[in-house]
């Protein structure tokens, strides 16, 4: 159940992170409230995935997902390079992620 809370923490990282963009300087209210919101959420269930998760490997998987799905999204939402060293660094994050989920 902690691996479970501490994916949906990382998916409302890269849902704050995403909406950080939306929020143009924290001068549109709605996207402000629903970025705000993602962050209370990522915070919470990552310190609840916590209660029984190493908190490094805890840490770095909720960054993990959070960093390789905000790239994934600034490629298709924003544009974003896409270039083979890129996908490739992305890639190697999700093997550590992986390592991490194996490991413990």
């Amino acid at each position: 159940m902690a691996w479970l809370l501490l994916i949906v923490a990382g998916l409302f990282e890269v849902g704050w992170a995403i909406g950080l963009k939306y929020t143009e300087g924290f001068t549109r209210p709605v996207a402000t409230a629903l970025t705000v919101t993602a962050m209370v959420l990522s915070v919470g269930l990552l310190g609840m995935a916590m209660k029984t998760l190493p908190v490094g490997t805890a840490y770095a998987v909720w960054v993990g997902v959070g960093a390789v799905g905000t790239a994934i999204l600034g490629i298709v939402l924003f544009g974003e390079l896409a270039s083979p060293g890129r996908l490739v660094s992305l890639g190697l994050i999700v093997a550590g992620i992986v390592g991490l989920k194996l490991a413990s």
